[in-house]
């Protein structure tokens, strides 16, 4: 196989367009373009109107005689000649870089092992270790996707909110009502990410997340995707159970030996899986008093800034609106006079801002996009860095009462609404009483509010400093009618739940994992780290 980097092709092209540029690469003729392969796709907009996608492509050749290319020797030597001709060409073995579940352990299970969460890490935790006779058992405290739905389409046109079963808690976990954004900087060096994407795809995505560089699936349809996951781990032997919050753990001289659930009965097992999530805020606390190692950590907190999507389409792309690839999409940062950094997050193309609050009398905000991304307008998280030194109190929690202080001063602000104002109020100091021409997409429901009172004014000066920033990068970002709303919380968990090198906490049979417990940043870094706590399990049991 041939592997050829830096293919470009403008967008838009056509399959046969692909075959024929390979072909010229290679220095032969299309015929013998047996298949190939899109290994990564990126986009160049650097000659903008015109748009270009620069291809990573593994070629396998049909060779023009086949009997005198039988061995191996003679095929390399013969594909030799090819990739002298092109310099962006090289050998690739295939299959080198798959990944590889560890061998079984030794030592026998007394009970399957328990996941509490059925986010992104517990799910895939869950999947991998059903697919290798362990039949583990999903706890989760919200409802099946389903209902989860229909909870959360009420909240948003009702206000009346569910703590079990929102924004934050329920099958597929924070990030299913999100943009489904596939992206990670996780190194990858065991194939992990590779194997996370095959199973997105496996179970319903498209093609593209496969190689796409940004790659996305949507609200709409990551719900149908994590519904096949749960129907596939039931079938290899799993049971998830919805409506079930674990609320304590049973504990014997160091050794789990079992949780106890809302519903007041109690499940025994020696190996429980933390997938909590980084809202669950009464678990965290359950976990201080049970004693379990763990810390206060750096997170980030800001606001959600909206334009509209063809001003965005058109700073990146050179037009307002585009056929291919999409909506546009960005990525900035600034470092403001104070020495704070600020930088955007999960950006969402053509999408809203929702109301994504899980406890009473407070208001957090996240952005969503649908698969097509089709809506008006563009948002974004921006958000600024804060660590233990920057909020008040102390222990492992003060990160979380941080959190709740900003979420009940916004939802006074909003008067129980997501608080939306003005870019140029907020720089003012005042309450905004009008729109502009930005007309605010929300899923919830929103009045005007003093977002400058929200936040400590440190963060408040590096914000509106960032946006002034941004707008020397994108024309019109800092313009006077560009619509904040906030506020953004919950960007990561403001707790580590500390575990060793073997994925296991001080107390024994106890495995932290995902966003929730520190270690991931998005879907697909808490699902590689759902794998990886998999194999840790594996590597230690016999299945069952």
């Amino acid at each position: 196989m041939i592997r050829i980097t830096q293919l470009k092709l403008p967008v838009g092209h056509t399959e046969e367009d692909l075959y024929q540029k390979i072909a010229k690469t290679l220095g032969t003729d299309k015929k013998n373009i047996k298949c190939a392969h899109i290994r990564r796709q990126s986009l160049d907009a650097r000659k903008k109107p015109e748009l270009f996608y620069s291809y990573t492509i593994d070629a396998e050749l049909s060779l023009p005689n086949e009997k005198r290319y039988q061995n191996t020797a003679a095929r390399r030597k013969y594909e030799k000649t090819l990739i002298q001709k092109a310099k962006n060409a090289q050998y690739v073995i295939p299959g080198k870089d798959g990944y590889r579940f560890v061998e079984p352990g030794e030592q026998k299970l007394s009970a399957p092992p328990v996941i509490v969460g059925a986010g992104p890490a517990g799910l895939f935790c869950a999947l991998m270790l059903a697919r290798h006779g362990y039949c583990p058992l999903v706890l989760e405290r919200g409802q099946d996707v389903l209902h989860r739905q229909k909870t959360v389409e009420h909240f948003w046109q009702t206000g009346q909110l569910d703590p079990l079963s929102n924004v934050q808690f329920g099958e597929g976990g924070a990030g299913t009502f999100s943009d489904g954004k596939l992206n990670t900087l996780v190194k990858d060096p065991c194939g992990r990410n590779r194997l996370v994407l095959e199973i997105f795809r496996e179970f319903g995505a498209e093609e593209g997340v496969l190689y796409q560089n940004k790659p996305h699936i949507g609200t709409d349809v990551l719900c149908h995707i994590v519904r096949r996951m749960r129907q596939e781990i039931i079938r290899l032997g799993g049971e998830i159970r919805f409506g079930c919050q674990v609320t304590d753990l049973l504990l014997d001289q160091g050794q789990v030996c079992g949780v106890v659930t809302g519903q007041g009965g109690s499940i025994s097992t020696h190996s429980i899986v933390l997938a909590i999530g980084h809202s669950a805020r009464d678990t965290f606390s359950m976990l201080q008093k049970r004693g379990i190692p763990m810390s206060a950590k750096a997170f980030a907190v800001g606001l959600r800034i909206q334009h509209p999507q063809a001003m965005i389409n058109y700073a990146q792309y050179g037009k307002e609106t585009v056929d291919f690839p999409g909506a546009a999409d960005y990525k900035l940062t600034w470092k403001a006079s104070n020495g704070r950094g600020v930088y955007s997050f999960c950006m969402c193309p053509g999408g809203y801002v929702v109301n994504a609050s899980s406890e009473q009398g407070m208001l957090a905000v996240n952005g969503m996009s649908y698969h097509d991304r089709a809506g008006l307008n563009a948002n974004s998280a921006l958000i600024v860095t804060v660590t233990p030194e920057d909020y008040p109190g102390e222990g492992s929690l003060a990160g979380v009462e941080f959190q709740r202080m900003l979420e009940k001063q916004a939802f006074r602000e909003g008067n129980g609404k997501i608080p939306v104002q003005l870019y140029q109020d907020f720089l003012d100091g005042k309450e905004s009483v009008a729109l502009g021409d930005v007309v605010p997409q929300m899923k919830g429901g929103w009045a005007f509010g003093r977002l400058h009172q929200v936040l400590p004014s440190a963060l408040t000066k590096a914000l509106g400093e960032g946006i002034r920033g941004f707008g020397q990068v994108i024309p019109g970002f800092d313009r006077a009618d560009a619509v904040l709303a906030g506020v953004e919380s919950r960007s990561s968990s403001p707790v580590r739940i500390w575990r060793d090198e073997q994925m296991e906490s001080a107390v024994k049979g106890l495995y932290p994992c995902g966003e929730g417990a520190g270690y991931a940043g998005g879907i697909t870094s808490a699902a590689m780290d759902g794998v990886r706590v998999a194999e840790a399990i594996a590597s230690r049991y016999q299945p069952l």
